[in-house]
């Protein structure tokens, strides 16, 4: 089926394509006071390859007023009623709660979605080579989620493995219900989740798998020509429009080949203020020992009654953020590196589990924790393959059956291209780490007062207003402003 089929003439598309899910003005006026803010950013492409071109139908145009595409499927995103900000009403203050307890869903037994985050956490970030890694565990199973949905036979059976699914009606609501779980966009909280596919215009592809993707994953798609200049920069600037601009330089990097059959797209976008800021004028450099010698950064400071968590080889506090949601900072112990904390059992219990803790006790801390800015981009390939997902990755064995009716083209994944920010500041954080000074391990702290200073590699993870990890990274060298 093609787009002039489904659509009757041609329809300017170009800002809706632009802006992705069809950005409001307040968002983009957000992006713009990103700084103020912690934020975090990260975005999946999926690059499927066939062996033809594709062929034009849908409804985006391009700068210079061509033709660069047109729409197959858009998403309607949920509208949730403003952050009233002060002063309000009780009336104003009630219908934003109601929409934001509205929007939330109950995620039941998310014991899959755990074993997921971990599992592929160890091996993404398993190997830094000294530099900083960051991974998003959200951003990469809605994009797993949507590939099953494009998927059949033992394609869809692996990654319903990985995932924890017993089937693909069960993935889709659970997938549905995590998108939902973690979806903020009220002008209190920024935590946008969004989706979309890049079709060649040479391929006939299935129209129902379209709408479901656009109704359950929020995912719009859209069909234009491959290995053009002009379909590539719509496809980078609709990531950098749902990144807030965070991933600009690696964005500017993302390209497809005339080959190309589809991109599949996914971003996460994440911006929180403190509950409790840290004061500016705490701020003072410091040194932290990274593994390429010491270097010198701005540390924030900031001295709270909070809880204090140890295990065998670690030390971990949290900082909350003001609508909900916290952040993670889990400092090894000397001589114990973060990759080595990956592969240790109570580590990665306290990091994705947690729940009630034994090991722990309220005291007052004080914080030393390292102002930074930190990215990485990464082919999951390999991962993804350590992980039993395979046949995606094999032209003689993958199966893209429910995504085209054009059977003849052999098609599967060429690169599955992760990249991720994260800044953190004395207003908010959005993908952090800390440097600890004081990391007791299995020692328990003193009854009153603990330093926790992070001058050493460290791993951090972002929770969202879901409780489950948006971010998890580890930060070797902090790039502070």
């Amino acid at each position: 089926m093609n787009g002039k089929d489904m659509y009757d003439g041609v329809t300017d598309i170009r800002d809706d394509l632009i802006d992705g899910a069809k950005s409001s003005p307040k968002r983009q006026k957000r992006h713009i006071k990103a700084r103020w803010f912690g934020a975090v950013a990260a975005v999946l492409v999926l690059a499927i390859l066939g062996g033809i071109f594709l062929r034009p139908d849908g409804g985006l145009t391009s700068p210079d007023g061509g033709l660069t595409a047109y729409a197959l499927a858009e998403a309607q995103y949920p509208q949730m009623a403003p952050y009233p900000g002060e002063p309000h009403t009780e009336k104003e203050f009630e219908d934003w709660w109601e929409s934001v307890k509205a929007q939330r869903r109950d995620l039941g037994d998310i014991s899959s979605l755990q074993a997921f985050f971990r599992n592929s956490s160890g091996v993404f970030l398993a190997d830094t080579g000294g530099q900083n890694k960051v991974y998003s565990p959200l951003n990469v199973y809605m994009a797993l989620s949507m590939l099953a949905q494009l998927t059949d036979g033992e394609s869809r059976g692996q990654i319903l493995t990985l995932l924890g699914s017993d089937s693909l009606d069960a993935l889709r609501r659970q997938a549905s219900d995590v998108w939902n779980a973690n979806y903020r966009d009220d002008g209190a909280l920024t935590s946008i989740l969004a989706s979309s596919l890049w079709l060649n215009k040479d391929i006939s592809f299935n129209q129902e798998t379209m709408d479901t993707l656009a109704r359950d994953f929020y995912a719009s798609s859209y069909q234009g020509e491959m290995g053009t200049d002009a379909y590539d920069k719509a496809l980078q600037e609709w990531l950098n429009q749902q990144t807030g601009g965070l991933l600009e330089d690696q964005a500017g990097n993302v390209a497809m080949d005339p080959e190309t059959i589809l991109a599949l797209a996914t971003t996460v976008y994440y911006q929180a203020k403190w509950g409790h800021e840290f004061s500016e004028d705490s701020t003072g450099p410091q040194t932290f020992h990274s593994p390429t010698g010491d270097i010198e950064t701005d540390f924030m400071h900031q001295r709270d009654d909070q809880t204090y968590y140890w295990g065998e080889h670690f030390a971990a506090i949290s900082q909350g953020f003001e609508e909900g949601g916290e952040m993670w900072f889990i400092l090894p112990d000397e001589g114990i590196t973060p990759e080595k904390l990956l592969s240790d059992e109570e580590a990665m219990e306290f990091l994705f589990y947690r729940k009630e803790w034994e090991n722990s006790k309220f005291l007052f801390v004080n914080k030393s924790i390292p102002k930074f800015d930190v990215s990485s981009q990464f082919d999951l390939g390999d991962g993804l393959r350590k992980l039993g997902v395979t046949d995606v990755f094999d032209p003689s064995r993958a199966d893209f059956t429910p995504m085209t009716t054009d059977a003849d083209v052999p098609i599967a994944v060429s690169g599955a291209n992760h990249a991720v920010r994260v800044v953190i500041d004395e207003e908010g954080c959005t993908a952090a780490a800390f440097t600890v000074m004081l990391a007791a391990g299995a020692a328990m702290p003193p009854d009153e007062e603990v330093d926790f200073v992070l001058d050493r590699p460290f791993l951090f993870c972002i929770t969202g207003d879901s409780g489950l990890p948006l971010f998890v990274g580890i930060v070797n060298i902090p790039a502070g402003d």
